[in-house]
């Protein structure tokens, strides 16, 4: 019999294979089942016991120095949200201006209507002196607080997607505009605007990819074994 390297053995394996994994709703269904929503949102009520569960899972995150340096602002006001939005579209047009005529048609396929067409927003923000001024962990990386936020992040998107809800992560905007927007004092700092509700359906391929932008990488591509 053949004796294949674990690296053999990854790389045999197609880059979307999910042969093996649980059944429907298990953890490998719920992550593969996530989505970056922009279009798909119906604006219904989300019912309070599932945005607390939500919001419970994304405060559970692992953090450096348990310093849980988030905080989790929940926007419903639809006013705040149009403010927002003029501003995020003003800012993709920013983009828009320096892409050639091939990219900038696809870029104007992806949409950013979530900011409006969803229940609520949830801003996630991230404390720098949370946990100061010995924060455990963070000594010779300082951007491990950064790195927390973000596992909180992609706890609630989890959350989100196994209560069959969408979530649609903004990233056209200027930190300064939205820390006055909302209020955020200084040093604390907007790490993202979720876009957040039920959806009419969960596309099966990433946006990014079902309108041109860009394909995903293999997982042969990714892994290394012992060095670069």
């Amino acid at each position: 019999m053949e004796h294949r390297s674990p690296e053999k053995r990854l790389n045999d394996q197609p880059s979307d294979d999910r042969s093996g994994l649980p059944p429907e709703d298990g953890l490998y269904d719920v992550i593969h089942r996530r989505r970056d929503v922009r279009a798909q949102f119906t604006g219904a009520a989300i019912d309070d016991d599932v945005l607390r569960r939500i919001l419970t899972a994304a405060h559970a995150a692992p953090s450096v120095g348990l310093s849980q340096p988030w905080d989790f602002v929940v926007v419903r006001d639809i006013e705040t949200r149009q403010k927002f939005y003029e501003h995020v579209r003003y800012e993709r047009e920013v983009f828009a201006a320096t892409l050639d005529g091939a990219a900038a048609a696809r870029f104007a396929r992806i949409k950013i209507d979530g900011v409006l067409e969803s229940t609520l927003s949830i801003v996630v923000t991230y404390d720098p002196e949370r946990g100061s001024p010995a924060v455990l962990g963070r000594h010779a990386i300082a951007d491990t607080g950064l790195y927390s936020v973000c596992l909180a992040i992609q706890n609630l998107w989890l959350a989100a997607t196994a209560e069959r809800l969408g979530v649609g992560w903004v990233s056209f905007y200027r930190e300064a505009f939205l820390s006055d927007l909302l209020g955020v004092p200084d040093p604390v700092r907007p790490v993202a605007w979720l876009c957040l509700g039920p959806v009419t359906h969960t596309e099966t391929t990433p946006d990014l990819e079902r309108h041109g932008w860009r394909r995903r990488r293999p997982l042969r591509d990714a892994v290394h074994e012992e060095r670069w």
